[in-house]
């Protein structure tokens, strides 16, 4: 289909992965501080970047937000709310919110206190590719040609592996049969940022994806840097920064260099080293109270200088003597302690702690049909592994009010999520939730939940294939000799003033999940492969210590989680399984207390108490059994006609004993040998075309075969009524003789109860 161009549009084009990347610019959001369209394929997403004339007063961070908005008519599809309009964003959303996040924000010049917002609305989804890079290049775009200061541009490439090959750009349907989902953003020069999730990779086989990915976005960062030649706006230069002026900086330093350096080298806790750095700055506030009281210096840039004191202590230590300010060296991993089964009701739980950092997570179990409904652009509409972080103000030793859930407990929850999934058996039938709660923190708790993970699943008695363990790498690097040290096992303070926070997870094996973020303009790949060893072998530490306590799940579930069994059956019975309505599949629900879903390929799954779901699955099994003639069943008596019995002889079918075949001698009234609820048991002599049964209870007292018994049932079947009475009663196995018995079991209850019941499309 041709595209008409509006007049004024500006369309830059590049061949990426095998396919067409543009780029649009000059005809929406004509407002916005810089505007563009990123077409790939049918997916096509907005981004625009603003920044505000007026600065939000006197702070001293820089207020970037960034904003993926999902809209669900990208699809085709109408909003699943009672509302039907999109409502907070879904916690895929927030994910891509901070992936465009993370590299963007290196760039922005120190000091910027102007107000800077990126949204990039998703307008048009094609199921096929992949929003994340596109995302990132398209506020990288809007930037780039705003009015906005910047150091950019950025690219950004998604890396997938599939039957041993890399391939770039991937699409969702190529993902599905990944062995790799890597997300990379960078500059021309440097990778900036990390996002992967992976199954058991090696550290030499990442790397080279890392290479690849970089190579694939340079066209990219080709194709921005003539937009911005060509349509970009002159960069606004007299904004008003937020840095002390370089007579407070030097004031502040020789007034508090020494002593924070001594506080620094003495070897404190987390809460010891604030108290001491606290006390050197009172000390400079009482020195200089009095001219920020004249407004000759203010206490903002008397508090930012000293932050910057307290960096140059830590990180001069650590590039020339290797000692950190805890006492460790560079490579040395904090105390670790492990404790499982510490909750006594819950299905499994594992208390990991390592220094100051203490993270509780619990696994509970649940049915299938527990699984979280998706109602997002992402290709998932289910999830069935759900990792839930929370990190509450006493961790750190603070007291603010909660005010729901964060981004980033959003984002380290997916990242311990990621960590996981490729361990968890795809035929284990339960549906996982796992809660990580940092119960103290100093650093790393993202990586404490992954190894928390680790324990409480195998507390709970799932059968993971390995164990996995994670670790978080930091980095200080001299920014004018370029000399660095790259540290194992970070805590709070080395990453807030350090360089890099890198993460990996993995079993022995590999790799299953990574993360990093830059707080400098880039990273080579001699720190990356240095990085990727120290963490193996960190990796591996942290492991043993957790396997000397937990060293394999446990052989048997918690009493309190529930048994999932399952079977398989025939698709097509499907219907006669969830009956009219539903009306079957809830009635064995509430017989035995149990819960049943139904999957599409006839896979059922039936979960409650031990002997309860054994009774049922053996109820569901007889149900599908196809009923034969020359069978022997025992069932109720539920319904007696003066023609003969009808007996329920499997869930859900009937028979009808004739008053001929009732007993081996001549029965004169059918209440004589079968009143309603009686046991009776009797042979299947002929089952008809409309599923009619017929049985004979002459043929089991008298041991005769199915054809002698159908030849004596054919000699002495009367007719008129008794016809016309089975006819009625017999069909569809009704018991209770309704004519749409078998429509309601066998057609139209196959589409209701797809609704009910369990099943799930």
């Amino acid at each position: 289909m041709q595209t008409q161009l509006f007049d004024g549009a500006q369309v830059f084009t590049v061949e990426i992965g095998g396919r067409t990347l543009s780029i649009e610019t000059g005809v929406l959001a004509a407002q916005a501080g810089g505007a563009v369209t990123v077409r790939y394929g049918d997916t096509v997403l907005l981004a625009t970047a603003t920044m505000s004339k007026e600065t939000r007063g006197d702070i001293n961070f820089f207020p970037l937000t960034v904003e993926f908005e999902e809209k669900l008519y990208a699809a085709g599809r109408i909003p699943g709310s009672f509302g039907r309009r999109e409502g907070r964003p879904s916690d895929q959303a927030v994910l891509i919110s901070r992936l465009i996040d993370r590299p963007l924000r290196p760039l922005f010049p120190k000091g910027l206190i102007n107000e800077v917002q990126v949204i990039v609305t998703a307008l048009s989804s094609d199921g096929e590719n992949m929003m994340e890079a596109l995302g990132i290049i398209g506020a990288s775009a809007a930037t780039a040609i705003s009015d906005i200061p910047w150091n950019g541009p950025i690219a950004a490439s998604t890396i997938g592996f599939v039957d041993g090959a890399f391939i770039v750009n991937p699409t969702v349907q190529q993902m599905e049969h990944s062995g790799l989902h890597l997300t990379v953003a960078g500059t021309g020069d440097n990778i900036l940022m990390v996002e992967a999730g992976a199954n058991e990779l090696p550290e030499d086989l990442i790397l080279e994806a890392l290479k690849l990915a970089h190579e694939s976005m340079l066209p990219v960062i080709q194709l921005i840097e003539e937009m911005q030649a060509k349509v970009g706006k002159t960069k606004v230069s007299d904004y008003p920064v937020s840095l002390p002026a370089p007579e407070v900086t030097d004031i502040v330093k020789s007034m508090a260099s020494a002593k924070v350096a001594a506080a620094v080298a003495a070897g404190l806790d987390k809460h010891g080293l604030k108290d001491a750095i606290s006390a050197v700055k009172k000390e400079v506030d009482a020195a200089l109270a009095e001219r920020v009281a004249n407004g000759e210096i203010k206490a903002q840039h008397v508090a930012d200088a000293m932050d910057s004191v307290t960096k140059k202590a830590m990180r001069t230590r650590i590039l020339e003597e290797g000692i950190r300010p805890d006492g460790r060296d560079t490579t040395t991993i904090r105390p670790i302690s492990v404790q499982v089964g510490k909750l006594p009701r819950v299905h499994g739980s594992g208390l990991f702690m390592r220094g100051e950092t203490h993270v509780l997570t619990i696994a509970t179990l649940g049915t299938p049909g527990d699984a979280q409904k998706l109602d997002t652009l992402q290709p998932a509409d289910e999830k069935r592994y759900m990792h839930h972080y929370n990190m509450p103000p006493y961790s750190t030793g603070e007291a603010y009010p909660l005010r729901g859930l964060k981004r980033r407990e959003i984002g380290h929850g997916a990242l311990a999520e990621r960590a996981l999934v490729p361990v968890i058996p795809e035929d284990f039938p339960y549906t996982l939730r796992l809660v990580s709660e940092a119960i103290s923190s100093n650093g790393s708790t993202s990586m404490g939940s992954v190894c928390g993970s680790t324990l409480a699943l195998m507390d709970a008695g799932v059968p993971i294939t390995a164990p996995v363990a994670g670790i978080a790498m930091g980095l200080i690097q001299d920014p004018e000799s370029g000399a660095y040290k790259i540290l194992s096992d970070i805590q709070g303070l080395e990453d807030a003033l350090g360089d890099m926070d890198f993460k990996v997870a993995g079993t022995a094996h590999g790799i299953t999940a990574l993360q990093m973020d830059l707080k400098i303009k880039g990273l080579d790949f001699q720190i990356f492969h240095q990085a990727l060893e120290q963490a193996r072998v960190g990796r591996l530490h942290i492991m043993g210590k957790m396997l000397e306590v937990m060293p394999e799940p446990r052989k048997t579930m918690s009493d309190f989680a529930p048994r999932i069994l399952s079977l398989k059956i025939d698709p097509e019975k499907i219907g006669k399984l969830i009956g009219p309505g539903g009306k079957m599949i809830r009635g064995l629900q509430d017989q035995f207390k149990v819960k049943i879903d139904v999957e599409e390929d006839g896979t059922v799954f039936i979960s409650g108490e031990g002997a309860a779901a054994e009774h049922a699955l053996s109820q569901v099994s007889q149900m599908m059994e196809e009923v034969k003639v020359g069978r022997i069943y025992t069932g109720p008596v539920v319904r007696v006609e003066p023609y003969g019995a009808f007996v329920n002889i499997m869930p859900g079918v009937d028979g009808m004993v004739h008053i001929s075949q009732l007993a081996d001698y001549r029965v004169e009234k059918v209440e004589d040998v079968a009143k309603l609820g009686d046991e009776l048991t009797a042979m299947v002599i002929d089952v008809d075309p409309g599923g009619k049964v017929r049985l004979s209870r002459q043929a089991v007292l008298e041991g005769l075969t199915a054809e002698e018994a159908q030849a004596r049932d054919r000699g002495g079947r009367p007719s008129g009524g008794d016809r016309g009475g089975d006819r009625g009663g017999s069909r569809g196995g009704d018991r209770n003789g309704n004519r749409g018995g078998d429509r309601g079991g066998n057609g139209g209850g196959d589409r209701g109860p797809r609704r009910e019941g369990g099943f799930r499309r």
